[in-house]
């Protein structure tokens, strides 16, 4: 339960940074720190639903996370409704938080952001694509408190 109050708590403050902040400040930092919050929020989520699975003994869990994460992706995700096209979504923005981790350079463009490998491979972000993300991150919060706590 406390997962989820925080996943909830980050992804209303990164809804206020998207909508009310950003538009004000138009800082670069500002929209890695709101891709980095929605990664954290979604993280929180899974973690709530493997340990809701886990609980309720329909998986196994390991020290691994990468092994637990696929555990999610295979199994636990279809009971709580998470749909192919959400897996993907979620999968590309724990890719861009990783590569944004590990690069050198982030140049803003207009509301884009080009990340920089240091091999100088590109990935970029869009103020618009962070809101997909933010939506993304409401709905999975949505579908799992649902299925978690269906009287609520």
């Amino acid at each position: 339960m406390e997962y989820l109050q925080e996943a909830e708590r980050i992804i209303k403050t990164a809804d206020h940074m998207v909508y009310v902040t950003f538009p004000l400040i138009k800082d670069k930092k500002l929209l890695l720190k709101i891709v980095m919050e929605i990664k954290k929020s979604l993280a929180y989520c899974i973690n709530s639903i493997l340990q809701y699975e886990y609980i309720h003994n329909k998986i196994k869990l390991c020290k691994d996370s990468k092994y637990n994460l696929k555990i999610f992706t295979d199994e636990s995700s279809k009971r709580f409704e998470i749909t192919k096209e959400e897996l993907k979504s979620m999968l590309d923005l724990f890719e861009i938080a990783e590569a944004h981790k590990e690069s050198p350079i982030e140049i803003l463009r207009g509301d884009k952001i080009i990340i920089l490998s240091d091999r100088m491979k590109q990935n970029s972000i869009s103020l618009e694509k962070i809101k997909e993300f933010l939506v993304l991150a409401k709905n999975i919060l949505k579908k799992t408190k649902n299925k978690m706590f269906p009287n609520f």
